[in-house]
């Protein structure tokens, strides 16, 4: 069993004649696989215009509806509290029956769980109420 080592013995190396690709072909993968990656993330496929910050002074009448959320999801009816969601649904179908029907302003603090205020504009969609309005401190002043 024989073996051999270094040359076969005609003195000269054989000089390799092709390109190695296999490093250019990992780079290629590599970089095929960022672009897939990266393009949906910077595409955006529906074009939108979001809304602009503005203050609009409210207009407090006689006949709005105002429904305060606080930081611990209880509701109160204009400063009066009520029992749970379905006390202020049954208060809002008779409002809703009304003509004009009043605006309902709801103002939610600040360090209210989205839960309590959604579950009141959920009510409020199904009592058929029309005008919503959000009650929120200006920007300050720079």
């Amino acid at each position: 069993m024989g073996m051999n080592i270094g040359s076969d013995g005609s003195g000269e190396d054989e000089v390799i004649s092709t390109i190695n690709t296999t490093p250019l072909v990992d780079v290629m993968l590599v970089l095929l696989i960022i672009f897939l990656i990266t393009i949906p993330a910077i595409v955006q496929n529906v074009p939108v215009v979001l809304p602009a910050e503005r203050n609009i002074v409210t207009q407090t009448k006689p006949e709005n509806i105002v429904i305060s959320i606080n930081k611990d999801g209880d509701i109160f009816w204009n400063q009066q509290p009520m029992a749970d969601v379905d006390a202020l649904f049954e208060k809002l179908k008779v409002v809703a029956v009304l003509v004009p029907q009043p605006e309902v302003h709801i103002r939610g603090d600040e360090n209210a769980r989205y839960e309590s205020v959604g579950k009141v504009v959920y009510t409020m969609q199904r009592a058929s109420i029309l005008k919503i309005g959000f009650i929120t401190e200006p920007p300050p002043l720079n």
